[in-house]
Parts: C-alpha cells; structure tokens; sequence
C-alpha cells in the first residue's frame, strides 16, 4: 500500500527535510508541499490524500483550525516547535505529534503508524463490501457471514458467535473489540460489554432484554442509549 501525502509548513527549511524524509520512505508518495493551509485546500479537495504532515502555528489558518475541516479518513501527523498544543492536536483525532527537530528515525515510526491505520481500514472495507470473515477455530477456519449472526458473546479471551440454523456458536480465541471493528454500523450494536448483537435480527426485546429463544441478552447503562436510538428509528409509535 502506497499513501498519497502533502506537507503544509510555513517554514521552508522544515518543509524541505520532511520532503527528503517522505521521499526516502518507500510507502509515502509527496503529492505537494505547502507553506500554509489555505493554498492547499483545492488540492486536497481534488486528490486522494491520506496523510498529511502539518504545521501548527501558521498565517492564516492554524494547523488545528485547519485539522477540524479535514475528512475523517485524512490522517494528520501534526510536526511543530511547541509542545504545548498536544492535547489540542489529539482532540482533533491526530494520529502523532511530533516535536522539531525531528529525526528520521521518529518520522519513520511515525509514518509506519499511518501505514497500520490504512492497512487495517481497508481490510474493514472489504470485510463490510463482502460481508463475511474468516474464524480461526479449533484450528480451521469458518467462513461466517454476517447475515447469518444473530449475536456475539465475549467470554475471557474468547468469542462465541451465535448463528442463525446453527445449534452450537463458533468459539474462537478472539478480541470482542476486533470483531466489532469489523462488523458493519449501524446493524451491529454493543449491548453490553460481553455482547454485540445483529440488531435486524432482533424479533423481541423483554424488559430491555434482548430475547433470541432461551436467551436473554442485557443491555447495560453505558450501551442503552445507542440501543434506544437504533430502536427509535424502528418504532412506529
């Protein structure tokens, strides 16, 4: 995977060393440098960028003025003198911050962090475009589709999928979180911290209670009002 990146730095020196970074990094191509983040509007409306290496303090527009317009998918790596604006940088989703002068070596890290975040958001893409994923369990690996989930159980440091016309659940030794990022919103919602369930599926709701045959799924306080708001939009008052 290659990542289309732009540097946006008032300073020339600065934006002159990353440009040598990116370019001596295999998985980074430069689409353009900048010095401020208004001239680099257009183009980031015209391309793919997937990362972009920002300044912080700059004419015109700030580096986390600018980050609150960016596309979701658009990661920053904010580059600056000052380490006072970190907790700023990190509230407008930054993947890193790095301190000037900055090394190689930390750049490359730094990048490499980028790459893991896109790799990873593919691989959900394509497990929600096909809609199914491959179970590692008892040594084999079992297609589920996720049309055929009814819900999910984490028990430790296992996973226990529920189907639809499949009497035992396919167990296994996975993280209740990874399944989750992987599972197509809003359809599958976490009930409780042990359970996600396939909300279409769901014909019978007790109490608050999640009813599938013999089984009562919770739906606990911190996960309640997402599950009411799923309800709302399926209720004909």
């Amino acid at each position: 995977m290659t990542l289309n990146c732009i540097i946006i730095d008032d300073e020339p020196l600065a934006a002159e060393l990353l440009s040598s970074y990116v370019n001596r990094t295999p998985f980074l191509h430069l689409v353009g440098a900048y010095t401020s983040a208004v001239s680099a509007i257009k183009d980031i409306r015209n391309s793919q960028i997937d990362l972009i290496f920002l300044d912080i303090q700059m004419p015109e527009l700030s580096g986390i003025e600018f980050a609150s317009i960016l596309p979701k998918d658009t990661k920053i790596i904010f580059t600056t003198a000052f380490s006072q604006y970190a907790i700023e940088g990190y509230k407008v989703n930054a993947l890193d911050y790095l301190l000037k002068p900055i090394s190689y070596d930390v750049f490359f890290k730094s990048a490499n962090k980028a790459l893991s975040w896109h790799t990873e958001q593919s691989k959900q893409n394509i497990f929600t475009r096909d809609r199914f994923v491959f179970i590692k369990s008892d040594y084999k690996l079992v297609k589920v589709c996720f049309d055929d989930i009814l819900f999910i159980e984490g028990e430790k440091d296992y996973v226990k999928i529920y189907l639809e016309n499949n009497p035992k659940p396919v167990m296994s030794l996975l993280n209740l979180k990874k399944l989750e990022e992987c599972l197509p919103q809003p359809e599958f919602i976490r009930t409780h911290r042990s359970y996600i369930v396939h909300m279409p599926k769901v014909n019978l709701i007790d109490r608050f209670k999640i009813v599938f045959g013999d089984y009562l799924i919770p739906i606990s306080d911190s996960y309640k009002e997402e599950v009411q708001r799923y309800l709302d939009y399926h209720t004909l008052a």
